[in-house]
């Protein structure tokens, strides 16, 4: 964790150079102008995640005596709802461009007296764009796993996508300048496209994790392997018992409904599937015993 949240005040810091690079070479280019909103939109996830990490140590009180560990799954919401809109922005702006058939220039400007192309300025600027992203995506990914962070995951996807409108926006500078209108705005959709499904795949992980749902895998909707792998250990030392899992931030909880709790010391080691270094992951199990077993107690 103190890693991640170095390098996310690091991710910050080089995003902010990159939307200073960035604005300063836009020009009117729509490419442009779109990675230089999701430069900016890609801010969130970082933040999001170091706010989220700070609140996360506080300790319980009278107000939320439960504590702030559901802090994590707040956060992964916003950085997965900040995702979709960038994508859903960035598609309506470049339709509505190619439906206006706005016909973008890139001019020339004279710098120490010589004249120059402003697109290769931009180029420039998108390979500046495309460089940061790369490495900060590629150092926040293994983290991510190795956390089980969906924020942190999200905050990687969106360094994918940085990288992605680099690689289109460079395409569609040269397309103005070999003449072709549409580039700009094709380009600048089809990254949009890309964003948006990152989008959309991260906010459904997101709300199946807020309404409890079953533990989600970080790339995907899918029910996480080592979920999966838990139920069948649980369901198999409880025959007959309920086993709902849910996810809390970065840790699962298990609730055994329909049966006793062993006699013996209970160690939630003991039960995680697989590698005993991943065994943090399970935060604690709670019973539910049979009905036969609570007493006439009304209600139950």
């Amino acid at each position: 964790m103190r890693r991640a949240e170095r390098l996310e005040w690091w991710s910050i810091a080089w995003t902010i150079s990159v939307i200073v690079v960035m604005g300063a070479a836009m020009g009117s280019s729509q490419t442009m102008k779109t990675a230089w909103i999701e430069d900016c939109l890609s801010l969130i996830p970082p933040a999001v995640f170091l706010i989220s990490a700070r609140v996360e140590r506080r300790p319980a009180n009278a107000r939320f005596p439960n504590g702030f560990a559901r802090v994590p799954s707040l956060a992964f919401v916003i950085a997965a709802t900040a995702l979709t809109a960038l994508g859903s922005t960035l598609l309506v702006d470049s339709a509505m461009s190619l439906v206006s058939q706005e016909h973008a220039t890139v001019a020339a400007v004279h710098i120490f007296g010589k004249e120059i192309w402003l697109g290769w300025i931009m180029v420039a600027a998108q390979v500046y764009s495309i460089v940061v992203p790369v490495v900060l995506g590629w150092l926040k990914l293994p983290l991510a796993k190795q956390l089980n962070d969906k924020t942190l995951f999200t905050d990687a996807m969106t360094q994918k996508a940085n990288w992605m409108t680099g690689i289109a926006g460079i395409g569609g500078v040269i397309g103005i300048g070999l003449g072709y209108w549409w580039a700009d705005a094709v380009a600048a959709g089809l990254i949009s496209l890309d964003i948006l499904n990152d989008g959309i795949r991260a906010l459904r992980a997101a709300s199946a994790e807020l309404v409890d749902g079953a533990p989600r895998a970080l790339d995907s909707d899918d029910i996480a392997e080592d979920a999966s792998a838990l139920h069948a250990v649980l369901d198999a030392r409880f025959p007959g018992a309920e086993i709902h899992l849910r996810e809390t931030g970065r840790v699962i909880s298990a609730q055994i409904v329909g049966a006793t709790p062993p006699d013996d010391t209970l160690d939630v080691r003991d039960y995680w599937p697989g590698d005993p270094d991943r065994a943090w992951r399970l935060g604690h199990i709670s019973f539910v015993p049979p009905r036969s077993d609570r007493g006439d107690v009304p209600g139950n």
